[in-house]
């Protein structure tokens, strides 16, 4: 499914299945995100989306028209969970990630999901609230891996 997004915020926006190919720039975008420096840093120093996890997940892709990745996130569907969701530094704000999320969104409601849970990075808890996700809780630290409590929220899917 690739969808052509134009207008506000999204002028020439293509969002498209990611493939295999696409493995090293997703892992080159989630590990010099700048949401992950200091004390974050660690976590997604080793990160990789591979190959194998693209085809095996709803792994979908904001690309310019130039085709420079822009963003890109992962839906898992059972149990159905927003798993990845990153914009490259230099497209946020400009409405990519409202755009994933309703990309997003409306592949969750064509699998038959009502509802989808975000474990939130701590600084993005505030755009997952302005897209409408709701706190259900808090996912505890889970330390080597993870060395911090995290937002955990859920997406209503209508």
């Amino acid at each position: 499914m690739n969808s052509r997004i134009t207008g506000s915020g999204g002028e020439g926006v293509r969002i498209r299945r990611a493939v295999a190919r696409d493995a090293k720039r997703l892992t080159r975008l989630v590990r010099s995100s700048r949401a992950y420096e200091g004390p974050y840093a660690a976590m997604v120093a080793g990160y990789r989306v591979g190959p194998d996890y693209i085809e095996t997940h709803e792994v979908y892709a904001a690309a310019g028209a130039d085709d420079r990745l822009l963003g890109f996130y992962a839906l898992l569907l059972a149990p159905p969970e927003l798993d990845l969701m990153f914009v490259a530094d230099d497209a946020q704000g400009l409405g990519i990630g409202r755009l994933l999320i309703a990309h997003m969104t409306d592949r969750a409601r064509a699998a038959g999901l009502d509802r989808v849970r975000v474990v939130s990075h701590p600084p993005a808890e505030g755009f997952y609230r302005s897209v409408g996700a709701l706190r259900t809780g808090t996912a505890r630290a889970n330390p080597p891996a993870v060395m911090w409590d995290r937002p955990e929220l859920e997406i209503q899917i209508p």
